[in-house]
């Protein structure tokens, strides 16, 4: 039997870690990645605190993060 050419997948799930109490409302994140970031109505995400990045939005929650001005976002890839 010969070992597979394929190797098993080594894609890196991304997460998001959310701090809801730092949070203000700017709305920056959703600016920067509008389909990673949902917003209620007053502006604050609604993310959980530690959700999980669909892999086609891995530039956007990154950007979304960055722009946050209360740094109440983080993301990490465990």
């Amino acid at each position: 039997m010969r070992p597979s050419s394929q190797s098993p997948s080594t894609e890196v799930v991304l997460r998001i870690l959310f701090d809801r109490e730092r949070c203000q409302g700017h709305a920056m994140c959703a600016f920067a990645g509008p389909d990673a970031y949902p917003l209620d109505d007053s502006g604050h995400n609604e993310l959980p605190p530690d959700s999980p990045v669909d892999p086609g939005l891995a530039d956007q929650a990154r950007q979304g993060a960055l722009q946050c001005p209360e740094r109440a976002i983080t993301i990490t890839d465990a």
